[in-house]
């Protein structure tokens, strides 16, 4: 029998636990092992800065991992024992145990990051024998230092700092939301604090996070059974705690280069003649296009009643192969939605049935139920036999030739409690003790069905909601549906930095706005569109009574946003390197100010400006009518983007703006490397390259980077199919030396020698010498002389800048300039 209790009760029941108390321990490696009276307590260091608490009471049933998806790395460490205490150690992280009653502390470098207050608290007590093992309530309290600020818990609409807040932890649809949501789709069990710790609950179950709302010095999580276990990371800044963090919990594959493209989309195409005349209008009229998001009308004529028939309707796609063979001959590939709702009417019903591929009611049933879309059963994708029968019918689509997966309702917006699904090696658990994880494990038999079936594909499986952990199968997630309105637009970019703090690179909005709006707002639309371009992926997306395509607005949008479009496209380079460097290292592609200043605590709670990379600053205008907008710069030297203007940071400046612009700064020091303008992204090739590097006496020393590859290889850079391309520039008082340099091996297209335009900014008088590798460069007046050269400078007076031409190859080292 199992037992369930509200999430809101839960605490005051476990006050009626008894204390755990120490026994014996063993050490290994990297674990230690410590029996107690109630079972077992292992710490597991999966690196030297990530370890994993995990509560075994003998008689509690528990499930398996989701944050957790690497084996752990060999981590020496010690241990040290009193009469008292034990204390492991190891090269990062120290971990003090109390025998009596159990207790542990959580230090780095010697400082204090959290403390364990009262271990494991269960709302019931385990069962006397494993033979009757059965799930628990369950919770956890620690401590808070009184000056830490909390991010995470996953997508809301609270401010940055989460503290102080009571939040639900149940993965749950919010339509139209603008400007607060304490609940949404995708929630995350789990907190990084600004004293540079995670603290990452290991479950998936319905629950709650007490940030301190209760008591205002204690982090409280409950969760309605699940698994006992928690992990705890340090590291000494944000970029290493989300590497450290990464390391263990699994690395985000690197998606194909066409990810970055420009998506049409919309709720939704109803025939295969609309579908390809949206793809036409986009080439006639030369904007670029790389992906078409289908949505549910591929398989019925109506939004309701069809769910769950999962094949094309023939009457409206009357040859869909032809259709996905056409568009991918045009550098566009086709996403398709499909959803876990079977209905009772849809032509598969009885085929899931017979499959065993329906969650069962308490009778032993397939479950079935009302929402929206009609009477319906939902997929257990948690049983092994459903998640073939899932799987065979996305392996006939992708055979199709459909070039990507889209994964809606994922929560699952509608789950009834009494739902039961089958985890292998437990048995049957109800829809609460699996609820968050319902959308990680969907994720998980896609991705595991492109490498099995599919070994030579770049995955891409965009989904509503997952869990934390979510990013290793390669999960692009999106902010739902947003109120297509002023206020929908300005959370988008908190939704997405407290995302990426936890490997959610590639969280995303649909580009102005998703539900409601009477009427079209070009203003509205306009600016949504331009923080598009610096957000990772750009997809406009909307229902239908206003058209998020731009090609069926006026001449006058389309024009607007032709620059912005092209603008998206020439940072392909920049972009991709981003894109790397997240699948490296876990570093989110939209970074919060703080990362370049992390003891600024104003920096800490700025929600409207953002990092795009390590170069750019961004700040979307998220108001109508304005002519000057507020940016919270750092401190340092910034350029605009688009003037070239030198400011000062360190300070809240007012930028002037228009319909053309908003506020995109570049931080000096910076490189970006940029290509021409194209139509898809199957058209890239760095042959060409642009690389603009913005020179200030302010900074003496800085990198950049560029990484290249075919854009389509699996696992390249594990197999040296890759070439990353580094750049140094060192500054002193009358010479500037660019230094070149690479790693890597070779891969399909890759250039032997390109054609690098170096763009070198700030330049307030002309340099007196130019040398690559010791080879004098002249340095010509006239932009036609210069534009037919090679080997060539020129000096933009107007604009104070240098233009250099010159090959760059494996052979090339330095260039310098001499004033």
């Amino acid at each position: 029998m199992r037992i369930f209790f509200s999430v809101c009760a839960l605490l005051a029941v476990f006050s009626l636990n008894a204390a755990e108390h120490y026994q014996s321990h063993r050490v290994t490696e990297n674990q230690l092992v410590v029996t107690t009276d109630r079972g077992k307590v292992s710490l597991t260091f999966y690196n030297n800065a990530a370890v994993e608490v995990w509560y075994q009471p003998e008689g509690l049933l528990q499930l398996p991992s989701v944050i957790l998806g690497t084996s752990p790395q060999p981590v020496q460490v010690t241990l040290k024992q009193t009469a008292d205490s034990l204390t492991l150690q190891s090269p990062v992280l120290t971990i003090a145990l109390q025998k009596s009653p159990l207790a542990l502390r959580f230090y780095h470098q010697g400082q204090l990051l959290t403390e364990d207050l009262n271990g494991l608290q269960l709302a019931s007590a385990p069962a006397a024998n494993v033979s009757e093992a059965a799930t628990a309530a369950l919770g956890f309290s620690f401590r808070l230092a009184a000056d830490e600020k909390l991010f995470g818990a996953g997508q809301r609409v609270l401010g940055m700092d989460r503290r102080g807040h009571k939040l639900p932890l149940y993965n749950k649809a919010h339509y139209g939301y603008s400007t607060e949501s304490n609940q949404m789709y995708f929630s995350l069990a789990g907190v990084m604090s600004s004293n540079n710790y995670m603290l990452l609950f290991d479950n998936g179950a319905t629950g709650e996070l007490d940030l301190g709302h209760t008591e205002a010095n204690t982090l409280a999580f409950s969760a309605q059974g699940g698994r006992a276990a928690y992990v705890v990371v340090a590291g000494n800044n944000t970029p290493e705690l989300i590497n450290n963090y990464i390391q263990a919990s699994g690395k985000p594959p690197l998606p194909a280069r066409w990810t970055l493209g420009n998506y049409a989309s919309r709720f939704g195409y109803r025939t295969e003649a609309e579908a390809r005349a949206v793809v036409q209008k986009f080439r006639d009229l030369k904007l670029p296009l790389d992906a078409i998001v289908i949505d549910l009308y591929w398989f019925g004529p109506d939004i309701q009643g069809h769910m769950g028939n999962l094949a094309w309707d023939k009457q409206a796609f009357p040859n869909p192969e032809q259709m996905l063979a056409d568009f991918a001959a045009d550098g566009v590939h086709t996403i398709l939605v499909t959803e876990p709702f079977v209905l009772t009417s849809s032509k598969r019903w009885q085929e899931a049935v017979d499959a065993g591929a329906i969650a069962l009611g308490p009778d032993g049933a397939p479950k079935t139920f009302d929402f929206y879309f009609g009477n319906t059963g939902l997929i257990d994708v948690f049983k092994p036999e459903a998640a073939n029968w899932f799987w065979q019918i996305y392996r006939g689509l992708l055979a199709q030739g459909v070039g990507g997966v889209w994964g809606d309702l994922g929560e699952p917006e509608v789950h009834p409690a009494d739902t039961q699904h089958y985890v292998p090696g437990i048995g049957s658990v109800s829809a609460d003790e699996v609820h968050n994880a319902y959308g990680h494990r969907w994720a998980e038999i896609v991705q595991q069905g492109y490498q099995q079936d599919f070994p030579t594909q770049r995955p891409f499986i965009m989904m509503r909601a997952g869990s934390l952990g979510s990013q290793r199968f390669g999960m692009v997630p999106w902010t739902g549906d947003v109120d297509r309105s002023w206020g929908g637009l300005k959370p988008q970019v908190e939704l997405a930095l407290q995302m990426g703090l936890f490997g959610f690179g590639w969280i995303h909005s649909d580009l102005g706005g998703f539900a409601g709006g009477e009427e079209f707002d070009p203003e509205l639309y306009i600016r949504w569109l331009q923080y598009g371009v610096f957000q990772p992926v750009y997809r406009p997306h909307a229902q239908e009574h206003i058209a998020p395509e731009p090609v069926f607005h006026g001449s006058e949008v389309v024009e607007t946003l032709r620059p912005w479009l092209e603008l998206r496209y020439r940072l392909l380079p920049y972009n991709y390197t981003l894109a790397y460097q997240h699948s490296q290292t876990g570093m989110p592609l939209m970074r919060p100010l703080f990362f370049l200043d992390e003891q600024n605590l104003a920096l800490r709670d700025e929600a409207n400006s953002y990092l795009w990379g390590d170069a750019f600053l961004v700040a979307p205008v998220t108001e109508p009518g304005v002519r000057s907008w507020p940016v919270h710069l750092p401190k340092g030297v910034w350029f605009d983007f688009f003037t070239g203007e030198r400011i000062e940071g360190g300070a809240v400046v007012t930028r002037p703006v228009n319909l053309d612009t908003i506020p995109v700064l570049v931080k000096a020091g910076s490189f970006i490397p940029m290509t021409d303008a194209i139509e898809r992204t199957r058209d890239y090739h760095s042959k060409a390259l642009t690389l603009h590097y913005y020179a200030d006496a302010s900074v003496s020393e800085s990198q950049g980077e560029l990484f290249e590859d075919d854009g389509v290889t699996v696992d390249a850079v594990a197999k040296g199919q890759y070439e990353l391309l580094r750049f140094a520039a060192s500054q002193q008082q009358k010479q500037l030396t660019l230094n070149f340099s690479r790693e890597g091996g070779d891969y399909t297209g890759r250039p032997a020698s390109r054609d690098l335009t170096l763009v070198l900014h700030n330049q307030r008088g002309k340099a007196r010498k130019v040398y690559l590798d010791g080879r004098y460069i002249p340095i010509v007046a006239q932009p036609q002389r210069f534009a037919r050269g090679q080997n060539i400078a020129w000096y933009d007076k107007a604009n104070k800048q240098l233009h250099i031409k010159v090959p760059l190859t494996a052979e090339t080292k330095q260039l310098q300039l001499r004033y």
